[in-house]
């Protein structure tokens, strides 16, 4: 067996990095908002908060809310042609329009 090597946050540098303007406290509306089944929201890190955050390969990705699940809520993407299932806290989670 080979062992894992590095993290998941491994090789995202400059993918989560934030503009200098944007950095400092976290934003409670951002944190706070809600979302309705079927909506479409991106898929948008924030770096300052590691919990509920999804794996670096769906970043900037769209998806569809399904439902919402404790704190966090579950959005449907597509990776390639498959269809997978994220659970992720909304702080990472932008409305499309």
């Amino acid at each position: 067996m080979v062992s894992r090597t590095g993290s998941a946050r491994r090789k995202t540098r400059s993918k989560y990095k934030k503009n200098i303007r944007q950095k400092g406290k976290l934003s409670l509306t951002k944190y706070l908002q809600s979302f309705k089944p079927d909506e479409k929201v991106c898929l948008k890190a924030e770096p300052a908060y590691q919990k509920g955050m999804y794996f670096r390969r769906f970043h900037g990705q769209i998806g569809i809310i399904k439902r919402k699940k404790g704190a966090c809520y579950e959005v449907l993407i597509k990776d390639g042609n498959k269809p997978k299932t994220l659970i992720v806290h909304p702080i990472h989670l932008q409305r499309w329009k």
